[in-house]
């Protein structure tokens, strides 16, 4: 078995909002007033394998953007350990961690906002790769010209700023300066949903080019299913900052056996199923503030028990490459048939 290329374990993000002074002063009165608490991410493991391609999957605020920036580098972990080719990222030594940091990089869902307004695509691109010695000053445009070309691109406009650019050439850009600095691994949150459907098309294309011509592993962050098939080889399922089932892609869409991503499916619009009744996931997603007990995702379950209100289910293995968090165990699949 190959070391995985990313590996975290046991991990676990908490922001913490602490009561101001008014607060402080209520709580000594006698009131029950407490810090929140947001529970983002909570106790996930994962290990993504070089050259694999996996789609992480939630409705929005299960926790999915906060593990691709902790796995990015970008937050740190309130608990647990993220590793890089075997090695804890916090134990590294400073060329260790340089390296790594420069091996993952994240691509973000909004390129306008992720992009500097005053800063020209030249810049843009080109201030990483010089400041870490990957180039040199005079070898920097041409390198900035060849990265362009990479993503598809015209050179020629490189002395522009982003608002001179549409939505899908600037996250051409934003993809652009992730490559400049040659990286191993991609974090890719919500990379084109902010893209019209057939721009989206053709950044998913760009993607799987890259993904042959260099070499590539990445996370995939969605909520759309129809595109983590397309792209994803292996699809893992994310609910109130926990991962609820894992699979490989044709395996997951074939046969899904947690409650939660059989009810995710069921709302995937399919042309074999136009007669068929919307039905959404039953009840709302439980606040991060104050999580469930348990199982987190047993207040909307069709087939909850007593058990799966007082014991937290553990990820375990469901067949070939399978893994699933359900007291219900395979018998979950075969309730829904």
């Amino acid at each position: 078995m190959s070391v995985p290329l990313i590996e975290v374990r046991r991990v676990s993000k908490r922001f913490v909002k602490q009561l101001d002074l008014a607060g402080k002063i209520a709580q000594r009165l006698g009131s029950e007033i407490r810090d929140e608490v947001v529970h983002a991410v909570d106790k996930v493991d994962l290990a993504i394998k070089p050259g694999e391609v996996v789609g992480l999957v939630g409705e929005s605020g299960c926790g999915k953007s906060t593990l691709g920036r902790m796995i990015a580098g970008i937050l740190p972990a309130t608990e647990g350990t993220v590793l890089f080719e075997g090695k804890e990222t916090a134990a590294m030594t400073g060329a260790e961690q340089r390296a790594a940091t420069l091996a993952v990089q994240m691509i973000f869902q909004d390129p306008f906002a992720s992009l500097n307004p005053r800063m020209r695509v030249e810049q843009i691109i080109g201030e990483a790769p010089l400041v870490h010695g990957l180039v040199g000053r005079a070898g920097l445009s041409n390198y900035v010209d060849e990265i362009l070309l990479k993503v598809g691109l015209d050179p020629a406009l490189k002395r522009r700023y982003p608002h001179q650019f549409s939505g899908g050439q600037r996250q051409r850009i934003g993809i652009a300066r992730a490559l400049a600095v040659k990286p191993r691994f991609l974090v890719c949150d919500e990379a084109i949903a902010a893209l019209d459907v057939s721009i989206q098309a053709q950044v998913l294309n760009l993607f799987m080019d890259l993904r042959q011509e260099l070499d590539l592993t990445y996370l995939f962050i969605s909520h759309d299913l129809s595109v983590v098939e397309h792209i994803a080889d292996r699809v893992v399922i994310m609910y109130l900052g926990r991962v609820v089932e894992t699979a490989p892609t044709e395996a997951l869409f074939a046969d899904p056996r947690h409650p939660y991503t059989q009810a995710l499916l069921c709302e995937v619009p399919r042309l074999d199923q136009r007669k068929r009744d919307f039905t959404p996931v039953e009840g709302e997603i439980p606040s991060p503030l104050d999580p469930p007990t348990g199982c987190h995702f047993h207040p909307r379950c069709p087939f909850v028990m007593e058990q799966c209100r007082t014991a937290i289910p553990k990820l375990e293995g469901t067949g070939h490459e399978r893994r699933m968090a359900c007291h219900l165990g395979a018998r979950a699949g075969a309730q829904s048939s």
